[in-house]
């Protein structure tokens, strides 16, 4: 299964993830994904994503002076994303427990 496809599904959950205790810009962002194991996303999914997490109400923004270069946009999560997070969050944890049961011992079997 290609890690593209499943990322397709959960990048909200975890774009909303990294924004839960530090607020950060797009680059920002896409480095704490990448750092914390997700090396295939992609720039353009990353600032995507955050354009309609903003637009769905669930990010505030702010705009930050940079010494090194243009403002920075930051993102910030709110009371709705807390919120649209947690529940995702759940979904995710029974949707992995679910997954977790089905395979069992299969995918010892196929290293």
């Amino acid at each position: 299964m290609e890690i593209s496809q499943l990322l397709k599904g959960v990048l909200d959950l975890a774009v909303l993830a990294v924004l839960r205790e530090e607020d950060g810009y797009g680059y920002d962002v896409l480095r704490r994904l990448r750092s914390a194991g997700l090396n295939e996303v992609g720039d353009a999914s990353v600032y995507g994503t955050l354009r309609r997490l903003y637009k769905a109400g669930l990010l505030t923004s702010y705009v930050v002076p940079s010494e090194e270069g243009p403002h920075r946009k930051y993102y910030s999560l709110n009371e709705p994303g807390r919120l649209r997070l947690a529940e995702s969050g759940k979904t995710w944890q029974s949707f992995a427990s679910t997954m977790n049961v089905l395979l069992g011992d299969a995918v010892g079997e196929a290293a």
